[in-house]
């Protein structure tokens, strides 16, 4: 099994800032990757950020907080990548976009080093196929917010090696994380379960069958669940949901995963929930 010490992380939004952070706060050497000073510099605030919180919760110590920080490297260059044992992708869901990426990381990294995506739903062995190393590609999905959420999806295609499972569940568990491992099919576990019972709300509501305050309280109230699917939409973000559901339903054809009429209306009104100030509640 491969000694993980140098992570890389390609990307400083939502994600791999929390990445980042979650990495560099379990003892390891990271450096953040990011093609934009501006897209670099929110990242780091973001994860400054959220470390005061840690702070100011109890939770973390202002050492501790220093001592993360003090392990978190930062780069536009992705030369500075090099020297990584292991690289996670988490750049836009885009598949050339990724590829792209994944051809440069396979020219610079060294022969041992493994490379991961991040992705929710696109096809991993699709990113492996570009590079000359695809026994050491796999998935590597966390679940926003990192830094709080507790799972982490390693993602094997039908050519990952066993040493690279093995060593990205031991990796995922000195982050701190639970790893479960998930094969190489749209959407893993987790969203192959949960973008169709969060569509299946979404035609309840427009079919006029309850209130969206009704529907969210059901499944919180009668099932337990900490969200009510809409609430949990409006989080996720409708334009995430609605891009993961195309992907699902163009591999499956399966109608339960097709996106509503609704959901492809509002993300063409730019009602992408939290983030826009608008999705099925009202966010201003």
């Amino acid at each position: 099994m491969a000694e993980i010490k140098r992570v890389g992380v390609c990307g400083a939004g939502l994600m791999g800032a929390g990445i980042a952070q979650v990495t560099a706060a379990a003892g390891f050497d990271v450096v953040l990757y990011e093609v934009e000073k501006a897209a670099l510099e929110a990242g780091l605030a973001r994860i400054r950020g959220s470390l005061e919180k840690f702070v100011e919760k109890g939770a973390l110590s202002s050492a501790d907080r220093d001592a993360t920080l003090g392990r978190l490297e930062h780069s536009t260059n992705i030369d500075d990548l090099k020297r990584s044992d292991l690289v996670i992708e988490a750049i836009i869901e885009n598949m050339p976009a990724k590829k792209e990426l994944f051809k440069k990381l396979d020219a610079l990294l060294p022969s041992h080093a493994i490379i991961c995506s991040n992705t929710s739903s696109l096809c991993v062995i699709e990113m492996a196929a570009v590079t000359k190393r695809p026994k050491q590609i796999a998935g590597l999905h966390f679940f926003n917010p990192v830094p709080i959420m507790k799972l982490v999806e390693v993602v094997k295609t039908i050519v990952t090696s066993k040493e690279t499972i093995d060593t990205l569940f031991a990796f995922s568990t000195k982050l701190g994380k639970k790893p479960v491992l998930a094969q190489d099919t749209p959407g893993f576990i987790v969203n192959r379960i949960l973008v169709p019972y969060l569509l299946y709300a979404i035609r309840m509501y427009e079919a006029g069958l309850a209130t969206k305050e009704d529907i969210d309280e059901g499944m919180r109230l009668g099932c337990g669940h900490p969200m009510g699917p809409l609430q949990l939409l409006d989080f996720v973000g409708l334009d995430t949901t609605y891009y993961i559901a195309q992907i699902m339903f163009d591999e499956f054809k399966d109608p339960l995963m097709a996106p509503p009429p609704l959901l492809k209306r509002m993300v063409l009104a730019g009602q992408y929930g939290r983030k826009s100030g608008k999705g099925f509640y009202d966010y201003t």
